[in-house]
């Protein structure tokens, strides 16, 4: 209790403790710690990502999980993304505070779980879990920017945030592959533990206390719906081409059922008062047009994301610790990217030809990424990557600012975090769907690359041998490259050669795949690129954006027909009401 009592002693002279207020904004001393607080959740929360995926071909070694591994990845945001919006209604009514405390519990219990998994199916039920927690640490931070600076100030402290990620992206690999090299895969999740923890403190004296009188009902029934709905669509993206066909009886009623759900799920969220997701925010043009480009942008470069560690791991035979040095250059790239074009939205107030120049550039590089093959050189691979990290560096704050500044401040909240469940939704559809390709381009090119003598001796080895042979983790884990040494030695002088000869094939098969992802994901990064054209310009706000009407804040918001005035949902709800559509007094 003295401890207790001296800690809130400090924090109360430092301001970071005061009577409850009516609204989230954060004003005074208290600025400061919050942005720390801020920054301190956005480096490990994005940590997290990087190390997990710099650690994932050690893990799938260790779990024999190749078939399932974009589920590792697919579970944890597929819950994080169902709970974004949920957070993002919450804290606009009762505060921001409470609900990171929440989210940063939830981590902390995932992380330690993920990090005592023993069959990769824990893994993925632990990282389920832990994306419930994250869903708090994608929308709180961005909205509590949003609590501190205006949306003409906002530009620049976005770029900072987007360096923060790139920061700890960077790393990330590297300290994600030194650790599974050093301790192994399981202290990569221990290490969100302190920082985590360091987190929930810093929230715990720097947000404020929030006082209201209204009560929120939570929309359970459509965020059960929700649910419903993506997971067969998810696992009918995971199965098809793999364990059924694509016309099969199983995958053709996966999909008819998730259409349905989600059909459902849109029509009941346009006739409730608190919505998950409200329809009404996609009258707003410019939320539209963000939503979109920030769904493709997502879909697009993701493969570059989860991928590129295993090319580097798996094509040009580098260990974890050193694939995760080759990722620095791209995440460099970013943060420049990030900080320029965050200053130049600050100064120049403008952000749509921002936005086309940098999807253009992350186009370019997606496209430079397709041309990668198993003798392609390192140097070749960081270009092309740094390529891709300015075009998104530039892109990324863009989006954030132009959608807050098209609405009210008593909406931040919901606004940032639908947004964010939209550009979420990227990710959790392309998973699944980019590891199945992969697995196929894998399994059906690599026989055709080995040569007669080799298939001749893998077709007179063992099962065991055979199941060995035909395991892409061969090409990533140690244990297994000794094992495959061990088998061709059996072969006599000629075994070595077989062996070389093998691991080529591999490799090349391997890289036709990754390829292949890059190949999908220029289609969707052309998509953003398209899209831009369709997101309008408006005058970025100052201090007005905190006390403006939500009159004078639609005035200037572009409905899907074009610029003019538009009612923006009542102060209560983005539910089904009626509202009219003013045209002047």
């Amino acid at each position: 209790m003295p401890l207790r009592s001296t800690l809130r002693a400090v924090a109360a002279r430092l301001g970071l403790l005061g009577d409850r207020q009516e609204t989230n904004r954060i004003t005074g001393p208290r600025r400061v710690f919050a942005l720390a607080v801020i920054l301190v959740t956005m480096f490990f929360s994005s940590l997290d990502q990087t190390v997990v995926a710099t650690a994932m071909p050690s893990i799938i070694t260790d779990l024999h999980g190749f078939s399932v591994y974009a589920w590792v990845f697919t579970a944890y945001m597929m819950a994080s993304a169902v709970t974004v919006p949920i957070y993002g209604k919450l804290s606009d009514v009762y505060g921001r505070k409470p609900f990171y405390l929440l989210g940063l519990g939830l981590f902390i219990v995932g992380s330690a779980v993920s990090g005592q998994a023993h069959s990769i199916y824990t893994l993925i039920a632990a990282r389920a879990f832990q994306g419930l927690g994250a869903g708090a640490m994608m929308s709180m931070p961005r909205a509590t920017v949003g609590d501190i600076f205006n949306p003409r100030q906002r530009g620049r402290w976005m770029g900072i945030m987007a360096a923060t990620f790139g920061l700890s992206s960077i790393i990330g690999p590297t300290l994600g592959g030194w650790i599974t090299d050093a301790w192994g895969w399981r202290w990569v999740f221990y290490i969100n533990l302190p920082f985590a923890a360091a987190a929930l403190v810093g929230a715990l004296f720097a947000l404020p206390n929030v006082r209201t009188n209204r009560r929120v009902r939570v929309d359970w029934t459509g965020s059960a719906l929700l649910v419903v709905g993506l997971v067969p669509l998810l696992l009918g993206f995971t199965w098809a081409g793999d364990r059924y066909a694509w016309d099969s009886a199983v995958i053709l009623g996966l999909f008819a059922f998730a259409v349905v759900v989600l059909a459902v799920f849109f029509w009941h969220e346009g006739r409730v008062e608190e919505p998950v997701i409200s329809p009404r925010l996609f009258r707003n043009q410019i939320f539209t047009s963000a939503a979109a480009v920030g769904l493709l942008v997502s879909m697009g470069l993701f493969g570059a994301l989860m991928f590129v560690p295993l090319f580097f791991q798996g094509v040009l035979g580098l260990t974890a610790r050193n694939s995760g040095q080759f990722m620095t250059p791209m995440m460099l790239s970013f943060i420049v990217g990030s900080l320029i074009g965050g200053l130049l939205i600050t100064r120049t107030g403008r952000y749509k030809l921002q936005a086309i120049f940098g999807t253009a550039m992350a186009m370019f590089g997606v496209y430079l990424m397709t041309k990668l093959g198993v003798d392609s050189t390192k140097a070749v691979v960081i270009r092309n990557m740094a390529v891709v990290g300015v075009g998104m560096g530039l892109a990324m704050p863009v989006l954030n600012v132009a959608v807050q500044n098209a609405f009210p401040y008593r909406l931040l909240g919901v606004v940032n975090s639908s947004q964010q469940f939209v550009n979420s939704l990227g990710g959790v559809i392309v998973s699944p769907i980019l590891g199945t390709v992969l697995k196929n381009t894998f399994t059906e090119q690599l026989p055709r690359l080995m040569p007669a003598q080799l298939l001749a001796a893998i077709s007179s080895a063992g099962a065991a041998g055979r199941q060995l042979l035909a395991d892409p983790q061969a090409l990533v884990g140690t244990g297994s490259l000794q094992a495959l040494q061990r088998l061709f030695a059996a072969y006599g002088p000629a075994g070595q050669m077989l062996y070389g000869e093998f691991v080529r094939a591999v490799r090349t098969a391997l890289a036709a795949g990754i390829t292949k992802l890059f190949d999908i994901g220029l289609i969707f990064a052309a998509g953003a690129f398209l899209g831009t054209f369709f997101l309008k310009q408006i005058t970025l706000k100052q201090d007005e954006f905190y006390t403006e009407t939500d009159s004078a804040a639609s005035a200037e918001a572009p409905t899907a027909a074009g610029p003019g005035p538009e009612t923006v949902p009542a102060a209560s709800t983005l539910g089904p009401e009626t509202t009219s559509t003013s045209r002047g007094s």
